[in-house]
């Protein structure tokens, strides 16, 4: 991208866990940039963090903060997404939201690059990131969509700590060190900061992810289930979704079991897989070859294995998804979109 036009760039959240991995993301590949603007809260301000080797001064994110700012990429929390964006926006910037505050905003596009790019140009001045969860799956299964037609959608996840902060993988290490040494702790971050209740996540699995809804599903499993909707563009796909906090520090992954439209042969359906953009079939269970959390760590793709037919329903289907929930479910997707932003300019 060396010869684009350099951009004004803003992170906003600079200092988390994805932040950081989007402030990697763009010095490794060389992101177009004349400026970059590094915001966090209050208390960062004043650190300093490398790029490209020059050290660069966290400021505190305020509205004042995105005067000239072309491109603004959002990873701090909902609320001050909600605050500061259409500030930002109203600026001249186009935003990158990497939080729930805009997803399901009919205004505003929820894009992955390999499901639907196309929808990056609708945008009003902000770009919706979807959820972890929802990007890996979708990434997977459009390529089935588009051939079959999907009709029930069946996922159960097992997320990283890491999906929930750096403060929460601390806890999980403590908490892991303590349970060693038996040692006594109180648990104080999961399932959320935000809830009252707090469960040990050291050797142990938490079937809670946000908070529960009327409707008994939580909010990150509701996540799940409108986003698919609206990035496969399919309001009558059914989707279920059971969301679990597992002991891992990165990278989720994901039980599907999808229903399609059409009668399929699982070599179709593996050849697929194979091709599409972004996904990597890892798929020889005779020699114990599948998607595993750890070989993901690092990487951009979407990892896909243990495809088989199921037994009773004849377009029923099953995959085990795995990707790193900092990369492809955050970071690394909201790059793929600043970069496409950056070309068409």
């Amino acid at each position: 991208m060396s010869n684009q036009k350099k951009f004004i760039v803003a992170i906003v959240g600079a200092t988390g866990a994805v932040g950081e991995q989007i402030l990697r993301l763009l010095e490794e590949r060389n992101f177009p940039i004349e400026q970059l603007k590094l915001l966090a809260s209050a208390r960062s301000a004043g650190t300093k963090v490398l790029f490209k080797g020059i050290p660069h001064v966290i400021e505190e994110a305020t509205p004042e903060s995105f005067q000239g700012v072309e491109i603004a990429l959002f990873s701090a929390g909902g609320e001050i997404s909600k605050v500061l964006a259409p500030i930002a926006a109203a600026a001249g910037a186009v935003c990158i939201d990497n939080t729930n505050a805009f997803r399901m905003d009919p205004d505003t596009p929820l894009v992955v690059p390999e499901v639907n790019m196309d929808k990056i140009n609708e945008h009003k001045g902000i770009i919706a990131n979807p959820n972890c969860s929802t990007i890996q799956m979708v990434t997977a299964l459009k390529p089935l969509q588009d051939k079959f037609g999907i009709a029930r959608i069946v996922v159960s996840t097992y997320q990283a700590v890491s999906g929930a902060g750096n403060k929460a993988t601390e806890e999980m290490l403590r908490q892991s060190k303590a349970v060693l040494n038996d040692e006594a702790f109180e648990p104080d971050i999961l399932p959320s900061a935000s809830l009252p209740v707090k469960h040990q996540i050291a050797f142990n699995a938490i079937p809670q992810i946000d908070k529960f809804t009327d409707n008994g599903f939580t909010l990150e499993e509701m996540k799940m289930v409108l986003e698919t909707k609206k990035i496969m563009g399919d309001d009558t796909i059914s989707v279920n979704a059971t969301c679990v906090r597992v002991p891992i520090v990165r990278g989720h992954s994901e039980s599907v079991y999808v229903e399609l439209n059409k009668n399929f042969e699982i070599s179709e359906i593996k050849q697929l897989l194979a091709n599409a953009p972004g996904v990597v079939l890892v798929d020889d269970p005779m020699n114990q070859q599948y998607p595993l959390a750890t070989d993901s760590t690092g990487k951009n793709d979407v990892f896909v294995g243990r495809v088989r037919k199921d037994l009773d329903h004849p377009r029923g289907l099953s995959m085990w998804i795995v990707s790193d929930n900092l990369l492809k479910g955050a970071a690394w997707n909201a790059v793929q979109i600043a970069e496409y932003i950056a070309l068409e300019q």
